[in-house]
């Protein structure tokens, strides 16, 4: 594992490059209200592993296990799906069309919330992406495209046929120019840290994986502002894909390169800017996790019967890979650790 700290002079030059840029939402009511309104809407539990506190040496382990949230199997379902219904209360998401690309759960989000609130999805996959996958999108009445070999070839197909088609592109990421969707995707996510705070007391750590950075931000900001300082929140991705690593550490946006990553949602090489701002102000620490970590975690999470994907478990990874970076990261036997477990196990 590779560690960086944040220092005050990384933050602000790498903020100071985002002026532009909104900051994330802490505003967890109206989605929760709102996303009420999807079918299999509950909250997901909270859950104490004893035996994974010991295994890390630290006093607790808490994990917030998002694997059924709203019956889509990941976090995502809390993203995609606010922002249709967010259009649909002003009767803007009926015979609507949104498109985007994917390459996991955030596909399933927007066609689940355009079949929910009468919408079309039209969703591109890269042709590496599993035909498994495929046939879960078209069972919630996805029109399903392939262009590309990998997500950003995809990627650049959905926006090039929003903009011919007059659809609305509904991406997770933000970049120049694509603020307002993103933002209010990411404030979807602040709904199940809403339900993280009033399930339990302040942590003294929060392992946060991130992709783009979506879901890292939006959890990052509410602890801060529902804890403060209390927590160290340290960021978590995979050593191939460094985006945010590398942008803190530059002190800019950074588009990084690397071979593909078996935690495929977390194998981003260019950070969403909304996300980057977030962390940049919220975040302690910046870690880096091998394959081999990866791989680690996710079977230590499936023998205490959590299973998930090494992307969903990557922060259960970084926690165990910590010892050597211990005293670097504020980690003692008293420490009480959040976690979140992001997605299901692949079928």
């Amino acid at each position: 594992m590779k560690h960086l700290a944040r220092t005050d002079t990384r933050a602000d030059a790498a903020i100071a490059t985002l002026t532009d840029v909104p900051d994330p939402s802490v505003s967890a009511d109206n989605p929760a209200r709102l996303l009420r309104r999807c079918p299999a809407a509950a909250p997901t539990p909270l859950v104490s592993s004893p035996v994974l506190a010991d295994s890390a040496n630290v006093a607790e382990v808490q994990i917030k296990d998002e694997r059924a949230r709203m019956g889509l199997g990941s976090f995502k379902a809390l993203g995609a799906a606010y922002v249709i219904a967010c259009d649909a209360e002003t009767g803007a998401a009926s015979g609507r069309t949104y498109v985007t690309a994917s390459a996991g759960n955030h596909g399933l989000s927007v066609a689940a919330g355009a079949q929910a609130f009468g919408a079309k999805a039209v969703i591109y996959l890269a042709d590496t992406v599993p035909e498994v996958f495929a046939d879960r999108l078209r069972s919630f009445g996805a029109d399903v495209r392939r262009h590309g070999s990998v997500y950003e070839d995809s990627m650049a197909e959905a926006a090039r046929a929003a903009e011919a088609n007059g659809w609305t592109l509904l991406s997770d990421s933000s970049w120049p120019g694509y603020f307002d969707i993103p933002h209010r995707l990411m404030e979807g996510y602040t709904v199940l840290m809403q339900e993280t705070v009033a399930a339990m007391d302040a942590p003294t750590h929060i392992f946060l994986q991130a992709g783009v950075g979506g879901l890292a931000a939006a959890c990052a900001a509410y602890a801060r502002d529902a804890w403060g300082q209390a927590p160290r929140i340290i960021v978590v991705e995979p050593e191939v894909a460094p985006a945010l690593f590398a942008s803190v550490q530059a002190g800019a946006p950074q588009v990084t390169e690397g071979p593909s990553s078996d935690m495929g949602r977390l194998d981003c090489k260019e950070p969403s800017l909304i996300a980057l701002k977030g962390l940049a102000r919220d975040a302690n620490d910046y870690v880096l996790i091998s394959e081999e970590e990866g791989a680690h975690g996710s079977a230590v999470s499936a023998k205490v019967g959590l299973a998930s994907t090494p992307s969903g478990a990557a922060g259960l990874s970084a926690l165990l890979a910590s010892a050597p970076h211990r005293d670097a990261l504020g980690l003692t036997d008293a420490s009480r650790v959040l976690l979140i477990l992001s997605e299901e196990a692949s079928e």
